[in-house]
């Protein structure tokens, strides 16, 4: 035998597919994605959307059909986006009895019951400026979101989510104080089986692109790194983190996904807490624009992608692939 033949030899692991399937560390299931829906409360019929190949704007009863059919491929649960037709300054359409992720919960729930309904609890789809919050001018002339007055609106907004069948809320405005606000308002309307689960850590990202163009959220002025996270200030996540979950958070989020993995993976490791982790937008478009180009294949590498977010620490993954992946696992 050759005086330099390896005792040990990693490759032995490999060779056959069965071990190697057998020996993974990290799976992905379908029953772990989070599927999002943007819910139109003026279409016929569902439109799409040209940034986010694959992916529509829909009206209630198309949302709810979709749901289902997410529902028997695997999927239990869906995250809605709304889209109104009249904007104001407050976004008050938000909190409408008759909006359309209100009439989306509905039809979701009579169409498939067991289907997880998450709301996401937010500002900038409604108000006419596109920010998370109504607009309070400053002494230069500046404009910001007046915070406090953004948790009157988040707490509305839960409220009339959870009054509608919403099985979780899910602030992502990243207000300071918006989850003690929403916990305190769902607690006293009898709503304390209602589970929060809070954007803790959103970064301002520049990977939100194809998502406002299908929410119709873009700021007209300004952009929403005053109120997002600095990418560049990891120090910040653990506070926000911890913050969230001492005013009543029952899971936190981590967003965007794919770039933060080692936000990700120190969230996991310091925070006793599930994790939800946002493949957002323009992580999809890039596969999907680079999957038709034919430089990537596109099925491969969405699920490495979406593999290693969860191989970093995340329990659940919200991603655009969740019904591609649901057929691919």
């Amino acid at each position: 035998m050759n005086a330099g033949y390896p005792r040990q030899r990693l490759r032995r692991l490999r060779y056959n597919a069965t071990l190697r399937s057998m020996l993974a560390g990290v799976r992905l299931h379908a029953s772990e994605l989070i599927a999002p829906i943007f819910v139109h409360e003026a279409l016929a019929r569902r439109r799409p959307i040209p940034s986010m190949p694959g992916q529509f704007q829909r009206p209630v009863a198309d949302a709810a059909d979709f749901a289902a059919s997410l529902f028997e491929k695997g999927i239990r649960a869906v995250l809605l986006f709304g889209i109104p037709v009249e904007k104001d300054p407050s976004g008050s359409g938000a909190w409408a009895e008759d909006g359309a992720v209100q009439q989306a919960i509905g039809a979701i729930k009579s169409a498939v019951p067991e289907q997880l309904v998450i709301a996401d609890t937010c500002l900038c789809e409604y108000t006419d400026h596109g920010h998370c919050g109504p607009l309070v001018e400053l002494p230069d002339g500046r404009q910001e979101v007046d915070n406090d007055a953004a948790l009157v609106g988040l707490t509305r907004t839960a409220l009339s989510q959870a009054q509608a069948g919403a099985d979780v809320v899910a602030p992502s405005a990243m207000m300071d104080g918006q989850v003690a606000a929403i916990r305190t308002a769902l607690d006293a309307a009898g709503f304390q089986r209602t589970p929060i689960l809070a954007y803790a850590v959103k970064f301002a990202s520049s990977l939100y692109g194809p998502f406002r163009e299908a929410a119709e959220s873009a700021p007209k002025s300004g952009d929403r790194r005053s109120y997002q996270m600095d990418p560049l200030a990891p120090k910040q996540v653990l506070p926000e983190a911890r913050a969230d979950l001492a005013e009543g958070a029952d899971m936190i989020m981590v967003k965007p996904a794919g770039a933060y993995l080692d936000v990700i993976a120190e969230v996991a490791k310091k925070i006793d807490a599930p994790l939800v982790a946002y493949q957002v937008s323009g992580e999809y478009s890039m596969v999907r624009l680079a999957g038709a180009a034919g430089a990537i294949d596109e099925r491969r590498v969405a699920i490495e992608l979406t593999s290693a977010i969860k191989r970093a620490g995340a329990d659940l993954i919200i991603t655009y692939f969740a019904e591609a992946l649901a057929g691919w696992l």
